[in-house]
């Protein structure tokens, strides 16, 4: 059963602000972001490049490359506070408690280890099991995302697979240990119909077998509105509306958010010029 994300939140950041020096000023990449997510729901974080979503989750894994940090506010998984962690702890709960999809496969794969190695050294390093067993945990995973003779892929290295069954065995060591929450960044971005679609359905049946959760990061609202619950809509840092998948895509408040689904292709009537996104600080300008 899906728990409400207002009656028992599992993960709560309030006011998070990750910011990165540079020779021209402080960049605010994450700039006051607030919200919650319940046990077992699923959320998608949409919006154009440069955003800020992904180091929304980043920031949410201890994973900001410095000289970026964050400077201010809160992120409390289980009632725990994450902010301030050393990595020393932040490696007790990557991977166990919290565990992050990556769109390139390469950020997570070692080029010369074998995927067998890759995969039990991620049960081992969480769980006191056999190593047969984290074997067999790791051949379960590739079959439950779609890897044809997962036996012979274990044996297996990163180059002797192709883009898209790289992603697929970075998904399924994220399955390994169950965690709490999953955060994905445009995971299926190199894959195709059927397998988007085969992934898509195992982290739905994921989330309401296990009760995990899961924020989907992506710009494609044909995914979100197919996989998540909630979405929050992030423009320069910030989120500029957030509520129900049904009203945002339906009934979008937000000038961002109606240029966003106004720019989807399939939206426009055939034969009309692609809409483009507003210029939102130029009216915004004129209205000051």
């Amino acid at each position: 059963m899906t728990v409400s994300h207002s009656a028992m939140p599992l993960l709560e950041v309030r006011d998070l602000q990750t910011h990165f020096p540079t020779q021209g000023g402080v960049v605010r990449a994450v700039d006051g972001v607030s919200f919650t997510l319940g046990r077992g729901e699923i959320m998608g974080l949409v919006g154009e490049s440069g955003s800020g979503k992904s180091q929304t989750g980043y920031s949410i894994m201890g994973l900001v490359d410095k000289p970026g940090r964050i400077v201010g506010g809160s992120i409390r998984l289980g009632g725990e506070e994450l902010v301030g962690k050393s990595e020393r702890e932040w490696q007790s709960i990557r991977g166990r408690r919290i565990a992050m999809i990556f769109q390139d496969p390469m950020m997570t794969l070692n080029p010369v280890l074998q995927i067998a190695t890759q995969m039990t050294e991620a049960v081992l390093a969480h769980r006191r099991v056999s190593r047969a067993q984290a074997l067999e945990e790791a051949h379960d995973a590739l079959v439950r995302v779609g890897i044809p003779s997962p036996g012979e892929r274990l044996r297996c290295y990163p180059h002797q697979l192709s883009g898209g069954m790289r992603q697929r065995v970075v998904i399924a060591i994220a399955l390994l240990n169950k965690p709490e929450l999953f955060i994905a960044d445009e995971p299926t971005t190199a894959l195709d119909v059927t397998i988007q679609g085969q992934i898509l359905y195992e982290m739905q049946k994921l989330t309401r077998e296990t009760g995990a959760s899961l924020i989907w990061i992506t710009h494609d609202m044909a995914v979100v509105a197919a996989l998540a619950q909630r979405i929050c809509v992030m423009r320069r840092g910030r989120i500029v509306e957030q509520g129900a998948v049904g009203d945002i895509l339906h009934a979008p408040q937000h000038p961002y958010t109606r240029g966003l689904m106004d720019s989807i292709p399939s939206r426009n009537p055939r034969g009309q010029r692609l809409r483009t996104m507003p210029d939102l600080d130029g009216a915004a300008g004129a209205a000051a």
